[in-house]
């Protein structure tokens, strides 16, 4: 069942490590009470987690799951989520000082194919599972549609000044079609190989790593986005979320922000 799960995924649109994620916690499920997926089995998991697991764990977990009865076509066994208590502050988002200064270093030391990942994820909010599908040919119309579950299509714009400045990137190195970003290779580079290879540039250049990964310059679109047009509504469908309840979480301050807020204002 395993392999059939797993053949199952590879047809949906999630992220290798999303379906990583969801592989652990099937076969967790399975050490624990081998194939027989009952609903007893189902609320015995669920209370297993959360007598184990915080919040955020256990509903990854419920979603793999959810995922799996999706697949056998048992929808109406799906275990509801638990309540996440949701932090008044961002947390690990990589400030715009920060990004600056790593987009200055990389392209100092002529790293222009990293450079180029850091300001495609920043500048068009995509996730890391969505920009290692974007080509050469994308660059050169200046968006790249997406499709979703269901034929929902959602269009990633590619900014003219990062458009113009690829292109030319792009002609130096006499790239004309296929994947954007690859390998040492030559073969479309992993979500994994992007994860690591930042973390390695965020030690060199004295970065905090914890504000290093994939999804935080996705986070940095949002605020910056925030910051020069407040329509939410509009950064919710450039961001592909459901609900812009889901958007509304940029519309909070970072930690380090609220800090430098109140020290400034509270003189009292």
């Amino acid at each position: 069942m395993i392999d059939t799960f797993k053949n199952y995924l590879k047809g949906t649109n999630l992220s290798e490590n999303t379906q990583d994620s969801y592989l652990f916690a099937v076969k967790q499920y399975y050490k624990r009470y081998g194939d027989k997926i009952t609903k007893k089995n189902l609320r015995d998991y669920k209370v297993w987690l959360i007598e184990n697991f915080n919040p955020k764990t256990v509903n990854l977990r419920l979603r793999g799951i959810n995922c799996l009865l999706e697949s056998l076509g048992k929808e109406q066994w799906k275990r509801s989520f638990v309540k996440v208590q949701q932090k008044p502050f961002l947390e690990n988002v990589i400030s715009e000082a920060d990004y600056k200064y790593f987009k200055k270093r990389l392209k100092k030391d002529g790293e222009m194919s990293w450079y180029f990942v850091i300001r495609f994820l920043a500048a068009t909010g995509a996730r890391v599972s969505e920009l290692i599908q974007f080509k050469v040919e994308h660059v050169r119309t200046g968006y790249f549609d997406l499709y979703a579950k269901g034929g929902k299509l959602r269009r990633v714009y590619i900014p003219k000044a990062l458009q113009k400045e690829a292109l030319s990137w792009l002609e130096a190195n006499q790239r004309e079609s296929g994947f954007l970003f690859l390998n040492k290779y030559g073969e479309r580079i992993t979500t994994r190989g992007i994860s690591g290879q930042l973390k390695k540039f965020a030690e060199k250049y004295g970065i905090d790593k914890t504000v290093v990964y994939p999804h935080s310059f996705r986070h940095r679109f949002a605020k910056s986005f925030l910051e020069r047009c407040n329509d939410i509504a509009f950064l919710a469908d450039l961001m592909g979320h459901e609900s812009i309840e889901t958007t509304r979480i940029y519309l909070r301050k970072t930690a380090t922000e609220q800090r430098e807020i109140v020290d400034r204002i509270v003189d009292w």
